[in-house]
């Protein structure tokens, strides 16, 4: 077995040393759906959840999750955010929600960490919001759509 770059030679888990890459624009964007029973949708859709605004709630934990992200992962850097958006979509025919979010700054590493752990915690804040009318809520995702920026150049989910 070859030596992976992120262990040490003890093979302890290490931060990637991104100290001589130089600072660029990198934006990324990360999606998650979060669905619900028809009573929860319902109250969410109206307002009327006991808890108070629930898109309002997730979007600003989105936006407080990404600036902790590296709280949240281990061995992510910190990372100084230019902006974090989170866009939410209420999808009537399915009772679903959906999550966009997207994170920008000019730095030395990624912002796809940021991005995902923004649309992973909106989606969260939503279920705590909505759970006591649904245990069952479901969380799909969440998924990088868009990486800009940095030494790998850019990906698009589905390659468009």
């Amino acid at each position: 077995m070859g030596k992976l770059p992120h262990l040490d030679r003890s093979g302890a888990a290490r931060m990637v040393d991104v100290g001589a890459k130089p600072r660029t624009r990198r934006r990324a964007i990360a999606a998650a759906e979060v669905r619900f029973n028809a009573r929860a949708y319902r109250a969410l859709r109206q307002a009327r959840l006991a808890k108070g605004d629930a898109l309002a709630v997730a979007r600003l934990a989105g936006i407080q999750a990404a600036k902790r992200t590296s709280e949240w992962i281990p061995l992510c850097h910190p990372v100084p955010l230019d902006a974090v958006t989170v866009e939410i979509e209420l999808i009537d025919a399915r009772r679903t929600v959906r999550v966009t979010t997207e994170a920008r700054t000019r730095w030395a590493t990624g912002v796809e960490m940021e991005a995902l752990v923004a649309a992973s915690a909106a989606c969260l804040a939503l279920y705590d919001m909505a759970k006591a009318l649904d245990r069952a809520i479901e969380i799909t995702g969440p998924r990088l759509l868009l990486k800009e920026g940095g030494r790998s150049g850019r990906y698009r989910r589905g390659g468009r």
